[in-house]
């Protein structure tokens, strides 16, 4: 336990510096840094070789915490979140755009959170008081890496830090729209959605 919080005390000392590190998630193996570092967003884009009109998921400790980047939350919203938070629901909602970076939203009005099933994940993003993003660890259209051994090497050399674990589901998260009515699943991952 002494060896996973000293892993979790490190990578909180990167990404408040600005860093970027590879995580393990309830779904796969994440990439990420702060939401309000846009000097690290733009690193992070640079590394994934992500388009930057490609918004990026992004990952919270709470309900609170997403609110705060987010409109007001329908009646829908709030019961998907009560349901499937913790875990892998992905929900794309109307966002303040004054408070998320454009990169993140790739630059539109709209941001993906989830809140995801992994303790580890949860310590760090409470250990730094904000969201981080939470893309997945491969280079841009490359498959997603849902073992430690699954892991680009070239893109363990980009990042910071590696925190090792491992991943629960080892599927995708699901990933609603709620920006849209009625609201449509893009993705179909390891959460099925019942009717809202």
């Amino acid at each position: 336990m002494l060896g996973i919080m000293n892993d979790i005390d490190i990578a909180i000392k990167i990404l408040n510096n600005g860093g970027i590190i590879i995580f393990p998630t309830d779904t796969a193996f994440g990439i990420g840094c702060r939401i309000d570092r846009e000097d690290a967003i733009e690193k992070l884009f640079k590394i994934r070789r992500r388009p930057e009109t490609q918004a990026s998921p992004v990952l919270v400790a709470t309900i609170e915490m997403a609110q705060n980047y987010l409109g007001p939350l329908s009646k829908n919203v709030r019961h998907l979140m009560d349901i499937y938070w913790p875990g892998g629901l992905t929900i794309i909602c109307p966002c303040k755009i004054n408070a998320t970076p454009p990169l993140v939203r790739g630059r539109s009005s709209t941001l993906g959170v989830r809140m995801p099933d992994h303790e580890l994940t949860l310590k760090l993003i409470e250990g730094i008081g904000v969201p981080i993003l939470g893309p997945s660890a491969n280079f841009h259209g490359f498959p997603t890496p849902y073992r430690f051994n699954e892991l680009d090497p070239e893109l363990i050399k980009l990042a910071d830090y590696v925190v090792p674990g491992e991943t629960k589901t080892k599927a995708a998260s699901t990933v609603i729209d709620c920006s849209v009515t009625p609201w449509k699943i893009l993705r179909q991952g390891s959460v099925e959605v019942k009717q809202i």
